[in-house]
C-alpha cells in the first residue's frame, strides 16, 4: 500500500478553471484510490465550465490509471479504466440492472464526485476494469467514449440493411461511426472538418460536408454527435418518418427542436449516454476501432489550462499525470 497524500495538484472548476492544491482523497470501504496516468478532455468538461450540471470540483471522467490503494490487495498496482457512475446497488433502479440511472448515484467529474484531472481520485472497485497488457495508455484512455458509442447499438438494434447518418465529426462522431460501420449498414458522416476524414475514408466510411446535399427525411437512423442545437436540427431534417433519432451529445443550454414534427412523423427519439466497458475493451484489443489518429496533443497536468484551450476545436487532447507516489 502506498503512502497516503494529504494534498495534491488538481485542475478544478469553481466558477473559473484553475490548477489548485487541494486535499487528496482518502480511502473509503469498497472504493479505490487511483493515480491517473492519462486523462482525456471531453466536450462535456467544456460544457461544465459553461454551467452544465452546475458542477464545481475536479474536472474529468475519461482516464486510464493505476490503483494505488484499496481494501482488496489484488487490485493494487493494476492498470484500470472505470465506469463513471457510482451507484448505490440497493435501490429498485439498480436491482433491475439500470445502475447508470441510479437516483442515488454520483458521477465522476460531473455530479458530486471529484474527477480524474488530478494526481489522485477515488472510484468504487465495482466500477473498475483491468486494462489488457496489449493496450497502451494512449489507446485505453478512449474506453469511456468508445463505450458511450457502443450504447447506441445496445439501446437500439441496428440492421445491416439500414441507412445511417452520423452528424458531427468530433471525437465522439468518429468513434460512433467506427462502431456503426461494424454493423454492415450503409453509413455516412456529416461534418465540417475534412482534415479529420482520412481515418473514416480509409475504413470505407462515406463523408459529407454539407447536410443539405443529403436527401431529407431519407435515413433510417440519424445520430446527433454535435452537442449543438444546429447539429440537432440538421439531424432532425435527415431522419425519415418512423425512423430513429439518437441523441448522443449533452450540452449546456436549450434546443429549439420542434417536438410536434417528431409526433407527426412518428420519430423514435432515443437518448444515449454511458455504455458497456467490456465490449469496448474487446474492440480495442482486437484492433477493430482506431483511436491513435484522434489524439491532437498530450499536455502535463501543470499545463491543464493551456490544454483546455487547445482542446476546443481539436478531436482529442490528453493530460498526462505523474505516476509517482
Amino acid at each position: 500500500m502506498m503512502k497516503q497524500r494529504r494534498t495534491m495538484q488538481a485542475f478544478i472548476f469553481d466558477g473559473t478553471t484553475r490548477l489548485a492544491n487541494i486535499p487528496a482523497p482518502q480511502l473509503v470501504p469498497g472504493e479505490a484510490i487511483i493515480a491517473p496516468r492519462l486523462a482525456g478532455i471531453c466536450a462535456t468538461d467544456v460544457h461544465i465550465t459553461r454551467g452544465y450540471m452546475h458542477y464545481h470540483g475536479v474536472l474529468g471522467h475519461e482516464f486510464v490509471g493505476t490503483v494505488v490503494e484499496c481494501d482488496e490487495p489484488g487490485w493494487i498496482g493494476q492498470r484500470v479504466v472505470g465506469e463513471i457512475n457510482a451507484c448505490c446497488h440497493h435501490c429498485p433502479t439498480c436491482a433491475r440492472g439500470d445502475e447508470p440511472h441510479c437516483p442515488n448515484r454520483t458521477t465522476l467529474g460531473i455530479d458530486r464526485r471529484d474527477g480524474t484531472m488530478a494526481e489522485r481520485f477515488r472510484l468504487p472497485l465495482a466500477n473498475l476494469h483491468r486494462v489488457p497488457a496489449a493496450l497502451t495508455d494512449e489507446v485505453a484512455v478512449f474506453i469511456e467514449p468508445l463505450a458511450a458509442a457502443l450504447e447506441i447499438v445496445d439501446r437500439s438494434h441496428v440492421r445491416p440493411t439500414e441507412r445511417i447518418a452520423v452528424v458531427g465529426d468530433g471525437k465522439l462522431g468518429l468513434l460512433v461511426a467506427q462502431v456503426l460501420r461494424l454493423t454492415g449498414a450503409e453509413l455516412v458522416v456529416v461534418g465540417h472538418h475534412p482534415e479529420r476524414w482520412e481515418l473514416l475514408q480509409a475504413q470505407g466510411i462515406a463523408t459529407n460536408g454539407d447536410p443539405q446535399a443529403l436527401a431529407a427525411r431519407d435515413w433510417d437512423v440519424v445520430v446527433d454527435c454535435t452537442g449543438s442545437p444546429a447539429g440537432l436540427e440538421a439531424a432532425r431534417r435527415l431522419v425519415r418518418p418512423r425512423g430513429r433519432l439518437v441523441l448522443k451529445s449533452t450540452f449546456h443550454g436549450t434546443s429549439p427542436l420542434d417536438l410536434s414534427l417528431l409526433v407527426v412523423d412518428e420519430i423514435a427519439l432515443i437518448g444515449s449516454r454511458c455504455g458497456p466497458f467490456a465490449p469496448a475493451l474487446r474492440l480495442l484489443e482486437r484492433g477493430l476501432v482506431e483511436t491513435t489518429p484522434l489524439i491532437h496533443a498530450i499536455y502535463p497536468l501543470a499545463e491543464a489550462e493551456q490544454a483546455f484551450g487547445a482542446a476546443q476545436g481539436q478531436v482529442k487532447v490528453l493530460l498526462r499525470m505523474s505516476s509517482g507516489s
